[in-house]
């Protein structure tokens, strides 16, 4: 298999291309800028713990970064349907978190929709329903 950046050429490859796109963006915010990243999630870090900051950086900047990468590297609709599959069950752990844990804030609403459109973009294309 090459890594050739395969342009998208059809709606459905565009869509998912978007999907892995923004998640690209979340990882490179996340790299970047952990401390103002975790910040805008509203998560907070004990002072003199910087494991807390390298987190950010390596477990979410990470998974964000090479899924999102390895889709537009590769253009695969296997990797396509991984990224749809996680943003999905995101959003399925923040559903979990909203009814069971009384978080129903308008954060955890709008990041449930993004979540469901980043899956949506992802998953239209993988499973065929937009070629």
């Amino acid at each position: 298999m090459n890594l050739a950046f395969p342009w998208p050429i059809t709606n459905g490859e565009w869509l998912a291309f978007t999907s892995a796109s923004i998640t690209v963006l979340f990882g490179l915010a996340l790299l970047i800028a952990p401390a103002l990243s975790l910040r805008k999630l509203r998560l907070t870090t004990l002072p003199g713990h910087p494991e807390a900051i390298s987190e950010g950086r390596a477990t979410m900047a990470g998974f964000y970064l090479g899924l999102g990468l390895c889709c537009l590297l590769t253009g695969q609709f296997w990797i396509y349907l991984a990224l749809g599959f996680c943003w999905a069950f995101a959003a399925f752990g923040r559903l979990v978190s909203i009814l069971s844990d009384k978080a129903s804030t308008p954060f955890n609403w709008m990041r449930l929709f993004l979540e469901c459109a980043l899956a949506g973009l992802a998953l239209v294309f993988a499973l065929g329903f937009i070629a």
